[in-house]
């Protein structure tokens, strides 16, 4: 395997910002993007359906884009019991999760006397982007739907592409089931961000759109932005694991593989390390553990075009450098007493995955929060999606005629500084009628 390998140096950043791929930069895409929502604009259905034929190579007709309620209760039905039990497990830890950070309205009293405060609101009808086709990914459903339930969105709209065949996968059409949402439509690609944001014959438009994709979805997402809403931009998977000298060879050569399996050829794995010495065997264990897995080749591409290992023997540098990439998911296989230290000096990781004892996979699949994550170092800026990001706020203000006086001199100098005088006189009047 050609791996890249490189110890601390002076133009490390350099090296990374080359290394790590810049969103939005690609002008092909973003030209290709363009057109593809330029013509559903316009187009509607037909345009849909014949990006659908061209990109998905399925030939539908606009009956066939919306899935009949029927067909996923049949999925929900040809469940085994175990995966079953495996998305309500995982659908109720989620729900329990964002449960708690479920936002309450308040007011409270300022210094002129008046009331101010904020009040939440569901957004009304969001549209929800799965990735589906030949690897749907079942978890993201759950990821996505559980919040926007929780959070008491009423409508919820999911566009996800189908497969060759021209169905979607009853794992996905089962967990939409289980997950209670009964619009969903067999759409995928830029098409679909474009049907979500400006509606057709069959669709009606969102106000808001969530889901990750690929970097034609994103840069779809980008360029609707304004007329609808968005959640953010997650890219190609990335995930950092931080290892000292009490880190297990094979958990860190699993944790890499598990990343590398999504598949793109574009996901990003770092490994950041102490002891010059685990290098080796983490490769060791790399080169076992990866003969039994079912994606070798792709996981090989991965490896071989975006893994990273760096030699960084001073914690506090190690920190640095992690702030610096600011990955999606960082796994601390760290010692116990070392945790607390990068917990507080890395500010910039999507998601902690802390200890020995907790891969990335149990926060993709079931462990509570959601695993649409920023990437791309955009956790620099932003959070991964949260059930705040399924409601909009609206700040309240409530005078009487008390706090309106009180509010004079203040409201007064500032109508005369910004030259407002009508902003000036619709206050006046209320205190010179009293």
């Amino acid at each position: 395997m050609n791996i890249s390998f490189v110890e601390d140096e002076g133009n490390l950043f350099d090296r990374l910002t080359d290394f790590i791929p810049a969103a939005g930069r690609d002008s092909q895409i973003r030209s290709t993007v363009y057109e593809i929502l330029n013509d559903v604009r316009k187009g509607g259905n037909q345009a849909v359906l014949e990006k659908t034929l061209e990109y998905d190579r399925v030939s539908l007709s606009a009956h066939e884009l919306l899935i009949q309620q029927e067909e996923m209760n049949n999925a929900r039905s040809s469940l085994d019991p175990k995966e079953s039990d495996a998305l309500k497990d995982a659908i109720a830890n989620v729900s329990l999760f964002h449960k708690r950070s479920y936002p309450q309205n308040w007011e409270s009293e300022n210094l002129h006397g008046g009331l101010v405060g904020e009040h939440y609101y569901p957004i009304r009808r969001v549209g929800i982007y799965v990735p589906g086709g030949q690897v749907p990914l079942v978890s993201t459903v759950i990821m996505t739907v559980t919040l926007a339930k929780v959070a008491g969105v009423p409508e919820i709209v999911v566009a996800t592409p189908p497969g060759t065949n021209g169905q979607v996968s009853s794992e996905l059409l089962a967990a939409l089931d289980l997950s209670g949402v009964d619009e969903v439509y067999k759409i995928g690609g830029a098409q679909a961000i474009g049907a979500l944001a400006y509606g057709t014959e069959t669709i009606r438009p969102v106000d808001k759109i969530f889901g990750p994709g690929n970097a034609f979805v994103n840069e779809a997402k980008r360029q609707v932005f304004g007329e609808v809403g968005i959640d953010l931009l997650p890219g190609p998977s990335e995930v950092m694991v931080i290892a000292d000298d009490t880190a297990r060879p094979e958990y860190v050569a699993a944790a890499l593989l598990a990343q590398a399996e999504h598949g793109s050829g574009k996901e990003k794995i770092y490994l950041l390390f102490e002891e010059k010495n685990l290098f080796p065997q983490i490769l060791k264990q790399i080169d076992s553990q990866i003969k039994n897995l079912s994606h070798k080749n792709e996981i090989l591409n991965v490896i071989e075009k975006g893994f990273l290992a760096i030699l960084l023997p001073e914690r506090e540098r190690l920190a640095e450098v992690a702030n610096f990439i600011a990955p999606e998911h960082l796994e601390l296989q760290v010692n116990k007493n070392s945790i607390d230290f990068y917990l507080q000096k890395i500010t910039t990781a999507g998601a902690f995955l802390v200890g020995h004892d907790t891969p990335t996979s149990v926060g993709d699949f079931a462990a509570g929060p959601s695993h649409v994550l920023p990437t791309g170092r955009s956790s620099r800026f932003s959070s991964g999606l949260r059930l705040q990001d399924f409601l909009r706020r609206s700040s309240v203000i409530r005078y009487d005629t008390s706090s309106c006086k009180n509010a004079s001199l203040t409201i007064d100098q500032f109508a005369s500084m910004e030259k407002l005088d009508a902003h000036g006189h619709a206050h006046k009047i209320r205190t010179l009628s009293t």
